[in-house]
């Protein structure tokens, strides 16, 4: 194949990676190849739901996925649909991998979101309403509620509601007001003098959605916020005849253009779009379809929107919400069993015996933790805490993608700062939607004397390290975590990750060298064992696929199992199709995003699709290749997109221990038999759940391993019937 440029996903990447950035060339395209990224993601929402759709999952878990799914396509507007309006408002007209220009994906989209507002809607007002209600939880008009009830939500609205409501008029010396993102409006047409006027009201969003009036009994009497301020709407405008009151909401743009080589200051830079997404083109808005027409038009036209840009729907707007349902106190039987994460095996220790170091743990042995199987907290919050404290620890290094706003993690490196030790933080600002949390930790961490780096300009730095220098006898031992997920303390509840604890030298020697790529100048960095985006990563996989491909056509054994978030990658899925004629077995677990056609005859054929979709979010990547025997493990938080490969600093870590490979071998052979969870991709796009065999148990990816955690002693079992009979 000929040998091309790869085209820089930013303007901002640095000259010193084009030169090694080399990839073939692609030679396929169009619609029989390659899904629409967009519509691909849309299907996986479409599985979400299926789950809020489950008559066998308590009501609550089933409300829960409900406000899954409308949060998910808020976020969908606003940075795929956002996209892609800036590029069809920029007389965009190329087209994708797979044939199609910017208007006909937004025309192919509204039509699939138009079908899921009916589909997600139908199942919260006509299922999951009338299921809570025999269940206790009631929501209720104000004109239904008794005297004593109605008293106490006047109470409330004096005390709770009406001093933070700030109504705003349009006329000659009122303009339009600012709408801000995700927020739920009132549209209210008055009529004063004869005039008709226009006014709007902002609904509090630092105020519950539904307000609880009674709780007791096991049933509990819900308000709608919205329904007791349209009750009290003359309170607001005395003396003034209230025509009609409609609800609106809109949704706008987060993908903003930047320039990094250009800025003199990333964090500046980063602050200043913040500051611009906050006014930023509409890209959707939510009305009540029983606004009248005039209503709409002056929407319309004060938002700048088009009719396609408008979703009309009865009944309450912004489900996203419905996530307050679920936290109901008093409700937890209409919930799914509460899971407390368990100690990982390689820290239990006798009553008598001291817990040993975490570091001792490591020079004992590697090991995995599987979150949100294992605890976080005692794991990797361990770790960097411990060495906080840690006297013989000199020096800490970490990269932060996303994590909480109060994050133990930060303090402790804030705590080990204050100690004199040598700490960096290689913060990335433009993780989305989090970069103003990152900001303040910046801000945070320098003001302790933190060293604090924004890594590359045009690189996001993607990879999640840690890296501790501690003196140990006169030497300098160094131990690394590497993980699939954020040091996000309260995502490792809800999402399923890798954390690899190692002291290898040969590993730490290129975790050590990946930090010092990002805080200086090493573009020719080479590493050890470990492949590294962008440099290394891409050209490493494709060798891996390679060597699968000879085995193959030599009449050996040749197989690929890989799980990750997405698969998008053009020369990846080219060159798994080109596997998969060879005869290279491929099962792939993708849970959202797929643009690869598996099943295909005379392309495909070798080529199996999983997605698992429950509980909890599937979130680790790791890799696996038979690679004539010698089998090849690895994990990172590397998807196989061309954003990962080319545009953000990746690391796959090689698993290299016996136990831990064969650990890794479980894992797959337990997902691969789920047929409760487990989504497999057809040929024509559509996706089919698995269900158990006649006369077959059902297996649970996410109970399963539960059970595994919580009843074993050992964590690794030798094969699955092994665990399938202790289990």
């Amino acid at each position: 194949m000929p040998v091309v440029l790869v085209k820089e996903a930013r303007s901002g990447l640095k000259n010193i990676y084009r030169e090694t950035m080399q990839i073939d060339e692609l030679n396929i395209s169009g619609p029989d190849y390659f899904e629409n990224y967009e519509l691909s993601w849309l299907k996986f929402n479409k599985r979400v739901l299926a789950e809020a759709k489950r008559e066998d999952l308590p009501v609550l878990e089933r409300v829960k996925f409900i406000g899954i799914v409308c949060s998910n396509l808020d976020e969908f507007f606003q940075k795929r649909v956002g996209g892609l309006k800036r590029q069809f408002y920029s007389g965009v007209t190329e087209l994708t991998v797979d044939g199609r220009t910017p208007e006909e994906q937004l025309r192919e989209i509204r039509k699939e979101v138009l079908k899921m507002i009916k589909s997600y809607r139908g199942c919260f007002l006509d299922d999951l309403l009338p299921a809570m209600e025999k269940e206790g939880i009631i929501i209720k008009r104000y004109k239904a509620l008794d005297k004593e009830l109605q008293q106490k939500a006047d109470e409330y609205f004096e005390n709770q509601i009406y001093p933070i409501i700030t109504p705003l008029a349009v006329d000659e010396a009122h303009p339009f007001p600012f709408i801000s993102n995700k927020s739920r409006s009132l549209a209210i047409k008055l009529k004063r003098s004869g005039r008709e006027l226009f006014a709007r009201i902002k609904i509090p969003s630092n105020r519950p959605r539904w307000i609880v009036l009674s709780n007791q009994d096991g049933k509990v009497i819900l308000l709608s916020l919205k329904d007791l301020i349209v009750e009290k709407l003359q309170r607001f405008f005395p003396g003034v005849e209230i025509i009609g009151t409609h609800i609106f909401r809109v949704t706008r743009n987060a993908d903003i253009e930047r320039n990094e080589e250009e800025a003199d200051d990333l964090l500046e830079m980063i602050e200043e779009e913040l500051r611009e997404r906050k006014f930023a083109k509409v890209v959707r808005l939510e009305i009540d379809k029983k606004m009248p027409n005039d209503m709409k038009n002056y929407l319309f036209d004060h938002l700048g929107v088009s009719k396609s840009d408008v979703y009309e729907m009865e009944g309450p707007i912004g489900l996203a919400d419905a996530m307050e349902l679920y936290q109901l106190t008093g409700f937890n039987n209409l919930k799914a069993e509460p899971w407390t994460p368990v100690l990982h095996p390689v820290f239990r220790h006798s009553m008598d015996e001291e817990s040993p170091s975490v570091f001792k743990t490591i020079r004992n042995e590697d090991f995995i933790v599987h979150h949100p199987y294992h605890s976080f907290e005692t794991s990797t919050q361990r770790f960097v805490e411990e060495a906080a404290s840690d006297p013989k620890v000199l020096a800490i290094k970490q990269t932060l993608y996303r994590t909480s706003s109060d994050s133990p993690l930060m303090h402790a490196l804030i705590k080990a700062a204050e100690a004199n030790k040598q700490v960096a933080v290689l913060i990335e600002l433009k993780a989305r939607f989090d970069e103003e949390r990152n900001i303040s930790w910046a801000h945070r961490l320098e003001n302790a004397g933190v060293h604090v780096s924004y890594g590359i300009p045009g690189l996001k730095i993607h990879t999640k390290l840690t890296i501790i220098v501690r003196e140990e006898q006169g030497a300098i031992r160094r131990y690394v975590h590497i993980g699939t997920g954020n040091y996000h303390p309260d995502t490792a509840q809800l999402y399923e990750d890798f954390g690899y604890f190692t002291c290898r030298e040969d590993l730490a020697a290129d975790v050590s060298d990946v930090f010092n790529l990002l805080t200086g100048y090493a573009p020719d960095q080479s590493f050890k064992k470990a492949m590294v985006a962008p440099k290394h990563l891409r050209t490493g996989i494709m060798s891996l696929i390679d060597t699968e491909i000879a085995e193959a056509e030599a009449g050996r054994d040749a197989r690929i199992r890989a799980k990750m978030n997405s698969l998008e990658d053009p020369l990846i899925i080219q060159r798994l199709y080109d596997a998969s004629r060879a005869g290279v077995k491929i099962d792939l677990i993708v849970r959202g995003v797929c643009r690869l056609i598996p099943q295909k005859k005379g392309m495909s054929e070798n080529i199996k699709v999983h997605s698992v979709i429950g509980r909890f979010l599937e979130h680790s990547r790791c890799f696996h290749f038979h690679n004539a025997g010698n089998q090849l493990y690895y994990i990172g938080s590397a998807d196989w997109m061309h954003r990962n490969l080319d545009a953000r600093v990746e690391l796959l870590a090689p698993i290299e221990h016996p136990s831990l490979k064969r650990y890794m071998d479980f894992l797959f052979g337990i997902y691969f038999s789920d047929n409760s969870q487990r989504w497999v991709m057809k040929s024509n796009g559509k996706y089919k759940r698995i269900a158990p065999g006649k006369g077959k148990p059902k297996i649970g990816v996410h109970d399963y391993l539960m059970n595994h955690t919580k009843k074993l002693s050992e964590p690794v079992p030798r094969t699955l019937t092994d665990e399938l009979e202790i289990i």
